[in-house]
């Protein structure tokens, strides 16, 4: 019988380090054949980790977030394209309203957007203002027209969409203007850059962007009913990657999605799994996936090896589905189990090029849900999508009124909820988690992640090697 092996059952051996500064460690690497990041840290579609609000923090640091499906399609949609009209040198579609809609009517758009400021256009779709916050903050009248509240086109700074970044810096600062609408010959509306945009650039030098200068951003899709309309609806919005995403991946269900999903869009990235061992992992890959994602019952609100018995230990996971991944050039994502930066070192030894994170991810600022306090301390929700609640919240939205008690009944919870503590900023937590990862590759003498797997060498310890690990004989203050 073979042995698994979880993260706390091994260790890193260190080794010879040529590494000047733990800044020289090169953290780059590939999420997807297609998609590289710039630190290997990905948040789960789980819908207590990640919405838009977690998959812009996630963009501008380096990694990327996966919206979770547990969403209507529009809702789902609306999520990825505030992720992607978030930061754009050239916003495309920049929001529009029109001179003729009332006040009221673009409170209404404000509350449902996010956005305080709109190009204005006519019938024609030709430029005939800008509508901003200022112009609309002292005005009680809900009735007005927008034509009569806007800053009129006469007055304002254009360019063409060609225009460099450069040449659009010199224009905002030479008329000291925030927005600078782009519009071909016939004045109609093709784009638009702002100041705000460019300084988000700079702010946030490693943030992960597509071709266009758009935070990358992924979204999640199931293996039933509205799949192929999601994944099509959600492609159109933009979104970077889709994740095929089911507790057992080695499944009929999970390989005739990916053909669908193929037949549909082409040569779309798709993510899919989750699987625990080679033979599922060789499934995906000669099914069509472009990463896989590995592990089954490692997370912390995960019951599926209690529940049915199922499961391997994550480190002999990630090792046994990365020996086939890697003969096929298709990267590995390890998903679930992660307790501190030692872990993810761990995985990407171990074969991972990327890990996906739920827990220390979910009690942060930017997950959804909000801070509650017990005990004077503050908490937020985390849940596990196969728990009773999400998996019953699952079945009402599928099936509306239709949903009776016996189907409840039926259900077999494979996950719990819970609170975890408050974390703050997800910037301030993926600070310590790179500054850990980091450390762990100069320990392993490793400028970057496939030095850290080529050179790595693991060594099982026992229960008291573990707690010699840790803090020990001293009082903690």
């Amino acid at each position: 019988m073979e042995i698994g092996l979880s993260y706390d059952d091994v260790l890193l051996k260190p080794r010879y380090s040529p590494i000047l500064s733990r800044k020289d460690v090169d953290l780059r690497s590939y999420l997807t054949k297609g998609i590289r990041l710039n630190i290997p840290i990905v948040a789960s579609n789980m819908d207590t980790v990640c919405e838009a609000d977690m998959a812009i923090a996630m963009a501008l640091n380096g990694g990327m977030g996966i919206v979770h499906r547990f969403l209507t399609i529009e809702q789902q949609v609306e999520e990825v394209l505030k992720t992607k009209r978030y930061q754009s040198i050239k916003i495309e579609s920049p929001y529009v309203v029109y001179q003729q809609q009332t006040l009221k009517e673009i409170k209404e758009v404000i509350s449902q957007t996010g956005v305080t400021g709109f190009l204005v256009a006519d019938h024609m779709d030709k430029l005939v203002g800008i509508l901003s916050k200022r112009d609309m903050q002292f005005e009680d009248d809900d009735n007005k027209r927008v034509s009569e509240l806007m800053t009129p086109r006469e007055k304002l700074i254009t360019a063409s969409f060609s225009i460099t970044v450069d040449e659009a810096k010199t224009l905002l600062k030479k008329h000291k203007i925030e927005k600078l609408p782009l519009i071909n010959e016939d004045n109609k509306v093709m784009g638009l850059i702002t100041s705000k945009d460019i300084i988000k650039k700079l702010k946030f030098p490693s943030a992960s962007k597509d071709g266009k200068g758009r935070l990358l951003v992924g979204a999640a899709i199931g293996v039933k009913q509205d799949r192929v309309q999601r994944a099509i609806a959600l492609a159109k919005a933009g979104v970077d990657v889709l994740v095929i995403d089911i507790a057992h991946g080695h499944s009929f269900m999970v390989l005739d999605t990916i053909s669908e999903i193929r037949q549909y869009l082409g040569n779309v990235q798709l993510i899919a799994g989750n699987v625990a061992t080679k033979e599922g992992a060789l499934a995906l890959i000669q099914a069509g996936a472009d990463a896989v994602k590995v592990g089954v019952g490692p997370g912390s609100i995960c019951t599926t090896r209690i529940v049915a018995g199922s499961g391997v230990p994550q480190i002999t996971s990630i090792m046994e589905a990365a020996k086939v991944a890697k003969e096929h050039n298709v990267p590995v994502i390890a998903d679930g189990g992660i307790k501190g930066s030692g872990d993810i070192v761990k995985a990407l030894a171990a074969g991972s090029s990327t890990v996906m994170l739920g827990n220390l991810l979910a009690g942060t600022d930017e997950s959804p849900g909000v801070v509650i306090t017990k005990d004077g301390k503050r908490f937020k929700v985390y849940r596990g999508m196969a728990g009773f609640g999400a998996t019953s919240a699952r079945m009402q939205k599928e099936a509306g009124n239709a949903l009776i008690d016996s189907q409840l009944n039926d259900t077999v919870p494979e996950g719990v909820e819970s609170v975890i503590p408050y974390r703050g900023s997800v910037q301030e937590v993926l600070h310590k988690l790179i500054g850990g990862l980091r450390s762990g590759m100069s320990y392993g003498g490793a400028k970057n992640i496939s030095e850290l797997q080529e050179k790595s060498e693991f060594i099982r310890i026992t229960q008291a090697g573990m707690r010699e690990s840790q803090s020990h004989d001293v009082l903690k203050l």
